[in-house]
């Protein structure tokens, strides 16, 4: 299987999202320091680190993980790069993230994500975000592995939903976004996975908006504002 970080361009859903507000935004939103490594990001791509919200022992707290989930019982840290989007319809039943669903739900920090269009063998990327910008944190679920020399990694995954309206023009599945005041019915261990779960939906398309950017975003090494820029 190829790296998804590597030169190879991803085209699934949820494959290449961006991160780039003022971090003391993040902050004052989560009531949680950042990470000290944090920085803007604006072409985050599989198999790479970045910011996520879970439950820790004293409320929410940031911390960095790798993306792609690999469950705790796997053998071989390569399953994390089959595993960076869940399903919202499968993903209690599915072995590799149902324990997570219970007890180790996150919040994958964003503010857009990226969808191509497939125009007959070209695939045009767009930028897709929330109307005068703003944090959209997606639904995920994280995971704790030991490798079998003793290295504990600590691993994500994206939560996908049908699309919205705006979303379908290029893709039938879309991140599961969450509100803010919907953030700790989710991420709060102590709420049942069934009634964490409803908020697993469709995001309200007259809230978001979309454009066309350039091909460099294909390119998981360019990782600049330029990825964003409106054609």
């Amino acid at each position: 299987m190829r790296n998804p970080a590597s030169n190879d361009t991803v085209f699934s859903m949820c494959g290449r999202f961006t991160l780039h507000i003022p971090p003391e935004l993040i902050t004052e939103i989560f009531g949680a320091p950042l990470p000290v490594d944090y920085r803007s990001r604006f072409n985050v791509a599989p198999a790479q680190i970045h910011p996520v919200v879970r439950w820790g022992n004293e409320g929410r707290e940031i911390t960095s993980m790798r993306w792609g989930l690999i469950p705790s019982w796997a053998q071989d840290q390569r399953l994390g790069f089959s595993m960076i989007n869940a399903r919202s319809e499968t993903v209690a039943m599915k072995p590799a993230f149902r324990v997570s669903l219970h007890t180790r739900r996150c919040l994958v920090l964003s503010d857009g994500f990226f969808e191509w269009r497939h125009e007959g063998k070209e695939k045009e990327p767009f930028y897709i975000s929330l109307k005068g910008g703003g944090l959209m944190p997606y639904a995920g679920l994280w995971d704790q592995w030991r490798a079998p020399e003793g290295e504990i990694l600590e691993t994500f995954t994206i939560i996908t939903c049908a699309a919205n309206e705006l979303v379908q023009k290029l893709h039938d599945r879309m991140p599961a976004i969450l509100e803010r005041k919907n953030y700790d019915m989710w991420l709060n261990p102590a709420i049942a996975p069934e009634r964490a779960m409803e908020l697993l939906r469709p995001y309200p398309a007259g809230k978001m908006t979309l454009w066309k950017v350039g091909v460099m975003v294909n390119n998981p090494r360019n990782d600049s504002e330029e990825c964003i820029r409106k054609l």
